[in-house]
């Protein structure tokens, strides 16, 4: 018999961290990895960040180089697959050439949910999903330029944090009443929303955009009739899965792979990990988490599953943000409307927690980053600390 094959198709986090799970976990048969990009798999986060703001900006590799080859992962870089070969076991490139495989991941990552009413604007438009992206949104973000940012997400708030310390003038436009509503307790988004206001941020919420002129200035006019004119637009509403290769070869798909808690989709031999996964909850419901630390988890647990071991334990979910010179981690659950805060926001150095029934349950540090640790073991433990020492800044956290 043949040496097992395992196929990975993606260039990201969670298809690049799901080689190096197999290889610990103990598989020693091929590994093959599939980017249509030309560049090693690279991290995602710094995209709308460093890679912006340095001078010289570059990459940053989620492995070394030379990783790849000592691991002996084969890296198929800048090519297209057309079809997954669920029957036949074989991958189909545009080239022509096709290759085996036995188990197979998809971490073919999302793309930005399109909106047709700007993308007519054309390379005055932008999007930021990927390294070419950043490169192009670089060179628009000058001193002294205009931008308009529709969507006030993570995403949306690190670009305008980003384009204001690029010289720019900037507007966020927010069709919700808040910034970062799907992710942030609300004492959070409250001091994003003075913050970048303070940095001075225009941002206009409840707020949608009917109408756009394309001139020497772009005339951007909003529902409520007010104009605003710029130089460039950028969007983020969202992702669309890059879910046609798997919709193709029949998995069940919405936009997003279906899997269950081990990463498996309607094909056991076919798995899928990181923002292109959907996961089953236990109330029937699909839930998929844009994470960088999500993808890492998700590429664990489809290598366990692969290699048929037991699978990781689940942690509380944690995601952070850096916005001007602010730090901002969030972990466990976001909802809640009992929110204790420990340190003072305006200071710039604070720790919201969210208590349910005296239960720590989740919490967000404001360049408080290093009691990440201890907060997770908190909540894990479900740990119920007393209020007036939570919040008592003489009292160290690691002595309650």
């Amino acid at each position: 018999m043949h040496n097992k094959i395992i196929a990975i198709v993606g260039g990201g986090q969670a298809a690049a961290m799901a080689a190096v799970a197999l290889r610990q976990q103990g598989f020693d048969g091929e590994i093959h990895l599939f980017s249509n990009e030309p560049h090693l798999p690279y991290e995602r986060p710094p995209l709308s960040k460093a890679m912006l703001l340095d001078d010289a900006p570059q990459l940053q590799p989620v492995l070394n180089a030379t990783w790849w080859q000592e691991n002996t992962v084969h890296l198929h870089l800048n090519v297209t697959i057309q079809t997954l070969g669920r029957q036949t076991h074989q991958l189909a490139l545009a080239d022509g050439q096709g290759y085996p495989w036995d188990q197979l991941l998809i971490a073919t990552g999302a793309a930005a949910r399109p909106l047709p009413l700007l993308d007519k604007l054309g390379d005055r438009c932008f999007t930021l999903r990927h390294a070419n992206d950043a490169t192009r949104l670089r060179d628009a973000l000058l001193p002294g330029k205009s931008m308009v940012i529709v969507g006030a997400g993570t995403i949306g708030l690190e670009l305008a944090a980003s384009a204001t310390q690029r010289g720019c003038r900037v507007t966020v436009v927010e069709q919700a009443p808040t910034v970062m509503g799907r992710n942030a307790p609300a004492p959070v988004r409250d001091y994003l929303l003075a913050r970048h206001q303070q940095a001075g941020v225009q941002i206009r919420l409840n707020s949608t955009i009917e109408h756009v002129e394309s001139g020497e200035l772009l005339t951007l006019t909003l529902q409520n009739g007010e104009t605003i004119t710029a130089d460039a637009v950028i969007y983020g509403i969202g992702i669309v899965a890059n879910d046609a290769l798997a919709r193709d070869a029949g998995l069940e798909t919405a936009n997003g792979i279906i899997v269950d808690t081990a990463c498996t989709t309607s094909d056991p031999a076919i798995f899928a990990a990181g923002d292109v996964a959907l996961t089953h909850q236990p109330d029937g419901s699909l839930a998929r988490v844009e994470s960088w630390e999500n993808a890492n988890i998700q590429a664990q647990v489809a290598a366990a599953a692969m290699l048929n071991l037991p699978l990781p334990e689940k942690t509380p979910g944690w995601f952070w943000t850096d916005q001007y010179q602010d730090n901002l981690q969030f972990i466990g659950e976001m909802q809640g409307d009992s929110w204790l805060v420990r340190g003072d926001a305006d200071a710039q150095k604070a720790i919201w927690f969210n208590l349910q029934d005296g239960v720590i349950v989740g919490a967000v540090t404001l360049n408080q980053g290093r009691e990440i640790r201890l907060l997770r073991k908190w909540i894990q433990a479900k740990k119920k600390p007393p209020v007036a020492a939570l919040v008592d800044e003489a009292i160290l956290l690691k002595s309650i």
